[in-house]
């Protein structure tokens, strides 16, 4: 009878070839205007509409508060960044110091890059010539100045870090003002693209080593490739390291439905134009990007009959 009621109680969608068709639709926490959530979750929606899969997008403040609605209510799915997983799973402050047990994995969204950029002629070419420079590095303890120390503690420099918005920070990197601008965003970053396309400039990973080093450390990283030609003049690729986003359900998500929602969702053969530029990493084979979150095992199916390679990972408890 439980079984029963839940599935009730979960307004399910699904018409897809296999899948018995269930009425209404999912709900999907995004974010609000102006973060990448919202339209990635817009575009997500308006592509599963055309597999049958029905999804009402629905605006949130993010990832902590969609994980919280994923975990109170089985009938949902939400976008959620990995390092905020980590979070709801330890019951952290940030999580309002509660342990959640029900999320689970179902897909990978996309990878947020971390990477400098710096004029040509600060002379400034490798990470390790960041020791002692100004360093801009987005909002005062946001993720990107979190994971440059991270990233300075494992290559032993110390800088002197600038914060302030993405934007002005640009601008004042071209003028000379601070030595280095260091971000994470979706690639191409917007504030680095600033950087190099207004001079000619370098763009500057953490490199090979010390990428290993913090993905070692922080367990929802994950190693990235730079490839040559993102950004203006660069000329060959860059190592970093990416902090990657997923999409979340509850547990209690019955099999199929995860199974259906997950499968439409990946069967895009080119997300980039399919979907949107911004789902280019929205595919089964980086379903190992997640090292943190156990998925729900109606997307292990999905991903395993896509061909992906899916990692057993505990459940919480």
């Amino acid at each position: 009878m439980r079984r029963r009621s839940l599935m009730l109680a979960t307004p399910m969608l699904l018409a897809t070839p296999g899948v018995r068709a269930q009425a209404a639709t999912l709900p999907f926490y995004t974010a609000g205007p102006g973060s990448a959530f919202l339209p990635y979750g817009e575009a997500v929606a308006r592509f599963a509409a055309t597999k049958g899969v029905m999804l009402e997008v629905r605006r949130s403040a993010g990832s902590l508060e969609n994980l919280r609605r994923v975990e109170d209510e089985p009938g949902a799915i939400g976008t959620a960044f990995l390092g905020s997983v980590v979070d709801a799973l330890q019951g952290t402050p940030a999580a309002g110091g509660r342990r959640h047990r029900a999320v689970r994995a179902l897909f990978p969204m996309y990878e947020t890059g971390f990477m400098a950029a710096a004029p040509r002629a600060r002379g400034l070419v490798r990470f390790a010539n960041l020791a002692g420079k100004k360093v801009g590095c987005g909002p005062a303890r946001g993720p990107a100045e979190t994971f440059f120390r991270a990233a300075a503690e494992v290559a032993g420099i110390t800088a002197e870090i600038v914060s302030g918005d993405s934007a002005p920070l640009a601008e004042a990197t071209l003028r000379g003002e601070i030595d280095a601008l260091w971000q994470g965003a979706v690639l191409p970053i917007p504030a680095l693209v600033m950087v190099a396309d207004g001079t000619d400039s370098v763009i500057i990973g953490p490199g090979e080593e010390v990428s290993r080093g913090v993905v070692a450390r922080l367990p929802h990283l994950a190693p990235l490739t730079v490839a040559a030609g993102t950004y203006r003049g660069q000329n060959a690729p860059v190592m970093s390291f990416a902090a990657w986003n997923f999409v979340i359900a509850n547990a209690a998500l019955p099999e199929e439905v995860a199974y259906a929602v997950t499968r439409a969702v990946l069967s895009a053969g080119d997300p980039r134009q399919e979907i949107s530029a911004a789902a280019a990493g929205t595919r089964a084979a980086n379903a190992g990007t997640n090292r943190v979150l156990a998925f729900h095992p109606g997307a292990v199916r999905a991903l395993r009959e896509a061909g992906a390679t899916v990692p057993e990972i505990a459940q919480p408890t």
